[in-house]
């Protein structure tokens, strides 16, 4: 998918479809994460879904739950999901950036180490 090292510099068109792909494909995970984490409020802490997609938003975006003291009187199986959740949205938060950061790195690392040469 991207150039080589002894490959010539892609054209800036390549790299805006290069950075419009991996900003869609961050997205869809975030929105994967977040519907799972709705889903899982809404059906194991017994939230309503508004309010289930409130704490799903505020886990993925690094915030904390906003009604922690319903969720200290949830069930343990809700508590479990709930840390599960938390732990996967520190790993999709990782995953994001990398996916959203590649595109960018690799045309500025590439074009760091051309020869003056390979930039005609």
């Amino acid at each position: 998918m991207l150039e080589r090292r002894r490959e010539r510099l892609a054209p800036i068109s390549v790299f805006v479809k290069r950075v419009t792909a991996s900003l869609l494909l961050a997205g869809g995970l975030a929105l994967l994460a977040l519907a799972a984490g709705v889903a899982g409020y809404h059906w194991s802490a017994g939230f309503g879904w508004f309010d289930s997609l409130m704490e799903a938003s505020m886990i993925l975006g690094g915030m904390g739950p906003v009604r922690s003291n319903e969720i200290s009187a949830a069930p343990g199986y809700a508590k479990v999901f709930i840390s599960g959740y938390a732990l996967v949205c520190g790993l999709v938060f990782i995953a994001v950036m990398g996916i959203i950061l590649t595109p960018i790195t690799h045309r500025m690392l590439h074009k760091f180490h051309l020869d003056d040469r390979d930039m005609e």
